[in-house]
């Protein structure tokens, strides 16, 4: 057949082009988690602050990024950005980073409160009874217990991120969809590369969502 042909040429011809394109997604990814996640830890203990204040501008920032579109976002940050910091010049690559970030940061925040609310709330009375004061017992009762409800959320997390960094491309930051579209230029072909991006996006979802289905059975059976 020639759509299977052409997709044989397309591997053999283009595939250091492809191969670019997944470690810049999966670069993307990894970094937007590792990050998000620390900024959203920081946003879900902030928004259990007494400071009524830190409460609505940590929920009001939650809220605001939930609910527009990450496209939008994107757009906002690649102007934006450059135009708060001339001297810097941040690269696309960078504005388009911070975004994903920010827009990470939300994510994880409800995860981690969703976490710690998980865990029984007896867990914090006894501690409280013990001596422990607010944030011992944060520190060292409820996030421990916490983590086992958080992990896998993070994991899903990280699988919808290398999704969504096909936003990116609108911007040629060199993912995997910006690498579609340098080869559809070259070939002026159109469905192949589309099946060869699909493929390399589903090897790498399925993967993890495997391995994250992997991580939550062995949590809960270390919980027996």
């Amino acid at each position: 057949m020639e759509f299977i042909d052409n997709i044989i040429i397309l591997v053999s011809k283009y595939w250091n082009l492809f191969l670019i394109g997944t470690g810049y997604t999966l670069l993307l990814s990894i970094i937007t988690v590792f990050f998000g996640s620390i900024l959203g830890s920081v946003l879900a203990l902030l928004k259990n602050n007494k400071f009524l204040p830190v409460r609505f501008l940590v929920s009001a920032y939650v809220e605001i990024v939930r609910g527009t579109p990450i496209l939008l976002q994107l757009y906002i940050f690649t102007f934006i950005i450059p135009l708060a910091f001339p001297v810097f010049k941040p690269s696309t690559f960078v504005c388009i980073l911070i975004a994903l970030i920010l827009n990470s940061a939300a994510y994880v925040s409800e995860v981690i409160r969703s976490g710690i609310e998980a865990v029984d709330k007896g867990q914090t009375e006894a501690a409280r009874s013990l001596g422990l004061n607010k944030n011992q017992t944060l520190f060292k009762i409820v996030l421990p217990q916490a983590v086992r409800y958080i992990l896998p959320a993070l994991g899903n997390e990280f699988i919808m991120m290398i999704k969504e960094t096909s936003l990116a491309s609108t911007f040629f930051v060199g993912d995997l969809m910006t690498q579609y579209q340098t080869v559809t230029g070259a070939t002026f072909l159109v469905i192949e590369p589309l099946t060869i991006i699909g493929i390399i996006y589903f090897v790498l979802t399925f993967s993890l969502s495997k391995g994250v289905a992997v991580l939550e059975r062995r949590m809960k059976a270390g919980e027996r």
